[in-house]
């Protein structure tokens, strides 16, 4: 008896939440919650949990899905860099909707709001 709430009192403290963080993004919700681990090294656990109906008016029933991924800090660097990679290339070839040409860099921004170069015929007036 006694171990067994030795081992419920460990589990208690391993799953402990340090630091937490929830994004509201539509149906879902992204928490980043810091956790410590058993040799009281610090990780991060990311939880999607999506809000799912089923049913409708009075019968409905609502669960929440929920998927979690565990990032220790060795790999902080390496998913940083991958992240940082791959969301600079949605912005890159995400489609602008309005035109349907790919959304300009900030790069290409700033040169389509410079004046226009003059050439040598633009100081005669025809």
């Amino acid at each position: 008896m006694e171990v067994e709430k030795r081992k419920n009192d460990q589990e208690k403290k391993e799953n402990e939440i340090i630091y937490s963080r929830a994004i509201k993004a539509g149906k879902r919700i992204y928490y980043l919650d810091v956790k410590k681990s058993r040799n009281d090294d610090l990780f991060l656990a990311i939880t999607e949990s999506k809000k799912k109906v089923v049913g409708f008016d009075d019968e409905a029933q609502i669960t929440y899905e929920k998927h979690k991924i565990f990032l220790y800090k060795e790999d902080f660097d390496k998913f940083i860099e991958g992240l940082d990679d791959v969301i600079g290339f949605i912005k890159k070839e995400q489609k602008d909707t309005t035109t349907g040409e790919p959304e300009k860099t900030d790069e290409q921004k700033d040169e389509q709001t410079e004046e226009p170069k003059k050439s040598f015929f633009d100081k005669f007036k025809f």
